[in-house]
């Protein structure tokens, strides 16, 4: 056991002169500073950074890629598939696919004939299933949209009902979501944040009549809000934006007043406060900073609820009128017709999916970046 200890003249003292033995090996980061470099190194909250902002300069300029306007009406296009060149091997190749089943092989054909209006010089058919075997007869039809019409133009995302271009509705109606997004955020940073502080900050009886007007509040249901509302006034993005400016501040406010309560008896408040500092200095300069990592992320947590809230009014029939596009009346417009025309549904769930996970992930970077228990 003796052979494998160290050999004591392997270890020699380090030559260090006192100048050298305060010397700081690297710079000194700020907290912003150091919280960005984790937040850096954080993979899939850079992802989520990366899909948000792709998805705000699409909604900012994707409309204009494309001559269609997203009121521009043309019953003659109605229902078109998606058709981009150079995607075709995902599906979007102008075509319209249909499995249909019968008892013979013949009446499978006939089916799949008679659900694109028998036209069959643009009909291509597959026989899956011969009935051969004992079990129904399967047959795939697969029909050329854009050929049957003559059409030379494509449509990206396809068409809709009345012939509307999806693509330029789907980042219109992004444009919507992202609006409520700023909007939620700037509701908790506003409202929230200075209710809660100055519920907390003075305590007391202003604190416990603050409290009471809150709990009042949280009695109403969102939903009930937002009828309320329309009542008023119209559906619309309007209704919308008073309910969130109503209700959605409350849960901010609790959790900034939970920390300020935490941090408004520490020494750093009673030496400024020593100091003359005035209670609306003491909460801008002082307790507000120190609490501002918590409210960046509960904020950016409340985003995606914000953006399917007002999603959930619109596929119920509470949100955008029509013609007006939001994520959520398009998802109602394809829902409608899923099973035949499911490209009308797709695309808008896809970005609204993208962008709930986007936030949500760097919501969760941004909380570990800024939680001291996460650094290494």
């Amino acid at each position: 056991m003796d052979n494998n200890k160290p050999s004591k003249d392997l270890f020699v003292p380090v030559d260090m002169s006192s100048n050298d033995s305060e010397k700081i090996a690297r710079p000194s980061l700020s907290f912003w500073q150091d919280s960005f470099i984790r937040l850096r190194k954080n993979v899939g909250a850079m992802i989520g950074l990366a899909v948000l902002i792709v998805l705000v300069v699409m909604a900012a300029f994707g409309p204009y890629m494309n001559e269609y306007g997203q009121f521009e009406q043309d019953l003659s296009r109605a229902k078109m598939p998606p058709k981009v060149e150079a995607l075709s091997w995902l599906g979007m190749d102008g075509t319209l696919t249909s499995v249909q089943t019968a008892d013979s092989l013949e009446k499978a054909e006939q089916n799949a004939l008679m659900r694109f209006n028998n036209q069959e010089e643009y009909i291509k058919t597959e026989v899956l299933n011969d009935g051969s075997n004992g079990e129904p007869a399967k047959v795939e039809a697969t029909y050329d949209a854009y050929g049957a019409k003559n059409m030379e133009e494509n449509f990206w995302f396809g068409t809709d009902g009345l012939g509307r271009d999806l693509w330029t509705r789907t980042w219109m109606g992004t444009r919507v979501s992202l609006y409520i997004a700023v909007l939620a955020a700037a509701i908790d940073m506003l409202f929230g944040v200075a209710y809660g502080g100055i519920s907390a900050y003075y305590g007391g009886r202003v604190d416990n009549i603050m409290q009471r007007i809150i709990e009042v509040i949280v009695g109403i249901p969102n939903l009930v809000l937002v009828i309320l509302m329309i009542l008023i006034l119209e559906p619309g993005i309007l209704s919308i934006t008073i309910a969130l400016a109503i209700a959605g501040w409350i849960g901010m406010a609790r959790i900034v007043r939970g920390q300020v309560l935490k941090l408004k008896n520490q020494e750093f408040v009673l030496a400024s406060r020593t100091l003359g500092a005035k209670d609306n200095r003491i909460l801008r300069r002082h307790l507000i900073p120190n609490v501002l990592g918590l409210i960046i992320i509960n904020t950016m947590f409340s985003i995606p609820s914000a953006i399917f809230f007002e999603a959930f009014l619109s596929f119920i029939g509470l949100g955008l009128p029509t013609p007006l596009a939001s994520l959520g009346t398009l998802i109602n417009d394809g829902f409608n017709s899923l099973q035949i025309y499911p490209h009308i549904l797709l695309f808008p769930a896809i970005i609204i999916s993208l962008i709930m996970i986007a936030f949500n992930v760097l919501a969760d970077g941004l909380r570990d970046a800024f939680d001291p228990k996460m650094r290494e």
